[in-house]
């Protein structure tokens, strides 16, 4: 993998940002656009701009290609089975949502239990929330180790009979942790219950065969891996998703109106209601067709090597502490931390004086900081555009808000 060459492909990281070369370490957050992207959400823009599936003109019938053809992309990116498995929505949070407004409402009461993880990001916390108050089912939480990785034994322990919705992220957005989802499914439907998957943080990141993993549902979203903002993925198997409901209703949806009452369409378009995403679904496409190229094996072990170069510079600060287990490989290019005395959100302002963005605060997973037991963190996130050097930077950044703040106070 040439990151010099990837690199070229990134127009937003040839400038300065407050005198200083941009460094940027908040991927986790949002990636950045390759030119590839820009230019085929231009090209639809500029040249074929239409709506899709209604008309039969040269225009729709492009854009229904292009925009078809990019559910295809995506099903061979994850391994489905069919692109009826694949339904497009406005991101991980919306197709999250689905799950436990349609499957969820049909399949659970009273009495029944959802396992989550103190880990989850927001998205796959409050859907499973608001389930549990309509339905009276009880909401549970595997318990995680002291570095954040999840024990197996714990999870056979939490996931009981009474089961009927595990939910887990495939990889932390606070820790980096990739959890071993394979397993956890495997425990899940010994039991009878069905695993669903936050993969906001691992699609961009390595390869994912929904087949082998073996999960009901997949989540994940296009801005994160180097597509548009606006646009996601909810994957689920077809036995489910044929019996599921839509949760929206209106145009595009539709198979038969009648005065007092409707048919739906087939799968995946009965859970797409109006207008798509068509822009964003092409931007997807073409982020896809991007990563392919890099290869997501490559795309991993550089983020494996970053990642354990940054553990070893970064532990030589005093009064540093890094979250989420000690052992590169057993993450991906997240490393959060806290610095002594200083807020998070100071330390993203100094880093930010020297060109060098990362995030602060409590990353949608106040659960998690709740049991780290702070109220914030920073965070550096790594990605294929990322070198050694950025770390080196970030690195004397740190030093230089520690020496500030020793100064000062």
């Amino acid at each position: 993998m040439n990151v010099a060459e990837v690199r070229k492909q990134f127009p937003i990281l040839d400038q300065d940002v407050n005198g200083h070369p941009l460094v940027y370490l908040d991927s986790a957050a949002t990636s950045q656009k390759p030119v590839q992207v820009i230019e085929a959400i231009d090209a639809y823009y500029r040249e074929y701009n239409s709506n899709v599936h209604r008309g039969v003109h040269t225009l729709g019938t492009r854009a229904t290609d292009k925009y078809e053809g990019a559910r295809e992309k995506v099903r061979k990116f994850i391994n489905a089975a069919s692109t009826e498995e694949i339904i497009f929505t406005r991101g991980t949070t919306t197709a999250l949502n689905t799950v436990a407004a349609s499957y969820g409402r049909a399949n659970l009461s009273e009495g029944d239990e959802i396992v989550i993880t103190y880990m989850e990001h927001h998205s796959n916390i409050i859907p499973w929330q608001q389930l549990a108050r309509q339905t009276g089912a009880e909401l549970k939480y595997l318990p995680l180790q002291t570095d954040g990785t999840i024990d197996l034994e714990d999870a056979r322990k939490t996931i009981t009979a009474k089961t009927k919705i595990v939910s887990v992220m495939h990889v932390s957005n606070v820790l980096g942790v990739i959890n071993p989802i394979k397993e956890i499914a495997a425990i899940a439907h010994e039991k009878g219950a069905v695993m669903v998957v936050d993969g906001a943080q691992s699609a961009p990141h390595m390869k994912i065969d929904v087949r082998d993993l073996n999960c009901d549902f997949y989540a994940f979203s296009g801005h994160k891996m180097c597509g548009p903002t606006g646009i996601g993925v909810l994957y689920g198997k077809k036995e489910h998703l044929e019996k599921m409901e839509p949760i929206e209703f209106g145009g595009e949806m539709i198979d038969f109106v009648g005065m007092q009452e409707s048919t739906w369409k087939e799968l995946p378009w009965k859970f797409e209601a109006g207008t798509p995403i068509i822009a964003g679904a092409i931007g997807l496409g073409a982020a896809i067709d991007f990563l392919n190229e890099i290869g997501l094996d490559h795309i991993l072990a550089h983020e494996h090597q970053l990642a354990a170069y940054a553990l070893e510079k970064m532990s030589t600060i005093d009064g540093l502490t890094i979250f989420g287990p000690k052992e590169a490989n057993k993450r991906v290019g997240v490393i959060t931390f806290n610095m002594d005395d200083v807020h998070p959100h100071d330390v993203a302002t100094v880093l930010d004086a020297e060109g060098i963005a990362v995030r602060a605060g409590h990353h949608c997973a106040q659960p998690l900081m709740k049991w780290l037991d702070v109220s914030a963190t920073a965070r550096a996130s790594f990605y294929i555009y990322n070198t050694e050097q950025d770390i080196d930077k970030l690195v004397e950044g740190l030093v230089k808000t520690k020496e500030y703040f020793t100064n000062v106070f």
